[in-house]
């Protein structure tokens, strides 16, 4: 458990929020359902649940819809997102590299990177349109090198489809399939193959818990990105910092909704002040029902840490290992080097959180819940198989032989030292 530190100015009012038991029930119950049901049980619950009873599979028709719906501003910044989310997933595809080396002579191994045949991208719907994740995950995946991806992202309240920015932003990011689907069995479909998809090796975005939950269960025959909670962001700030920035920056990060937590670690009291001050202005002066989930989400699991000096605060936010990490305080090359733990790292007033969340290029899908301490955010090596090889020559096998021979008979495994044995003879 997080030891907290004792000085707050504000802290949270409730418990740490466990999963719910009925919760894994429910998605076991749907997803062994889905497993026998298949599409059949799919269109079932995408009635009862979402009020959809549409086509599934976006066709060619529907996309070039949506995209007459999409006003050319917001199609322009879509493309600059888009454009910077792929820029910057193909420099970390360029940071890793096949490799081989001769460890000894004739002893030659080496790496290769193999991108998954086939992933599934989950984009979010409810209270908002979430164009940002459809970015993320699926121009990661195309850029890692992945030949088949299915999106699926729910449908609309009141029987409408997905929403034309999120398909808009979809195809360009370069899926191959999309279907109107959501929560458990969205994540089933695609880790079946359903509806003309191809069976996912991979399940990756942001969801509710019902569709982290599904993805939780489902991990092993598949793989996962992570397991996701609420979002959460940390600021920490000193007495350079501007208290109206730094509460707009809580409140915003708030929005997210009532389970999201958001704090503040400072050096300076007055600061710390002013900004509890600032923020139910703020949260005031949002539209609904962001305004409510803002308020919720400040009210019950806002707080606000003072501390003694920076090295403090840099070992509380080490401790606390946030989704989202904000410096606004001076010499950020120092915090830079002595931050360890974060999902991303935002450095000074003038790069907000938000930038990230939308469209300055680094992914938005990171770990929560403390998860930052042991795994980052998606990246295209979660798409990617960093598989090894090796190649041994004669010159080699002499002592290579000898010490697995030698090391399999302490262990008491006779079957693998002969298989070493047996090749000693080749050499003369």
């Amino acid at each position: 458990m997080l030891q907290k530190p004792s000085n707050h100015l504000k802290m949270r009012a409730e418990s740490d929020i466990q999963p719910a038991d009925e919760i894994h029930a429910r998605v076991a119950a749907m997803l062994a359902e889905l497993a026998t049901g298949g599409e059949a049980a799919a269109q079932r619950y995408a009635a009862e649940l979402d009020g959809w009873t549409g086509p599934v599979a976006v066709t060619p028709e529907m996309l070039a819809g949506a995209r007459r719906q999409v006003p050319e501003a917001l199609q322009e910044a879509i493309r600059y997102a888009h454009a910077n989310i792929r820029r910057f997933a193909e420099a970390q595809l360029a940071s890793i590299q096949p490799f081989e080396t001769e460890i000894r002579p004739g002893l030659v191994a080496g790496q290769k990177l193999i991108p998954v045949s086939a992933a599934g991208c989950y984009v979010p719907g409810g209270r908002y349109a979430h164009i940002a994740s459809a970015l993320m995950t699926i121009t990661t995946a195309r850029a890692a090198g992945v030949p088949h991806v299915t999106a699926c992202a729910p449908p609309r309240p009141g029987g409408q489809g997905i929403a034309p920015e999120v398909l808009f932003a979809m195809e360009l990011a370069g899926a191959d399939l999309i279907l109107c689907l959501g929560g458990v069995q969205a994540v089933a479909a695609m880790e079946q193959g359903l509806f003309g998809a191809q069976p996912a090796d991979i399940l990756v975005g942001p969801g509710n818990q019902y569709v982290a939950e599904a993805k939780r269960q489902l991990f092993g025959p598949v793989g996962i990105d992570m397991f996701a909670g609420p979002t959460d962001s940390l600021i920490l700030a000193d007495s350079t910092a501007d208290p109206l920035t730094v509460a707009w920056d809580l409140a915003g990060q708030a929005e997210h909704g009532h389970n999201s937590p958001v704090w503040l670690v400072t050096d300076d009291q007055a600061l710390a002040e002013q900004v509890l001050a600032l923020i139910p202005g703020c949260i005031a002066a949002l539209p609904e029902p962001n305004r409510s989930a803002a308020a919720a989400a400040w009210e019950t699991l806002g707080e606000v840490i003072l501390c003694e000096n920076r090295e403090e605060m840099a070992a509380t936010a080490d401790a606390y290992a946030p989704e989202h990490l904000h410096v606004q305080a001076a010499d950020l090359d120092w915090w830079q080097g002595r931050l360890t733990a974060y999902g991303s790292l935002f450095l000074g007033e003038a790069t907000t959180v938000a930038f990230g969340d939308k469209a300055s290029g680094p992914n938005h899908v990171l770990p929560t819940s403390r998860a930052a301490r042991y795994t980052g955010g998606l990246s295209v090596h979660k798409f990617l198989k960093t598989v090894t090889w090796q190649r041994v020559e004669d010159a080699a096998l002499p002592d290579l032989a000898q010490a697995t021979a030698v090391i399999s008979r302490a262990e008491g495994m006779e079957g693998h030292a002969r298989t070493a044995d047996i090749r000693m003879p080749r050499v003369s």
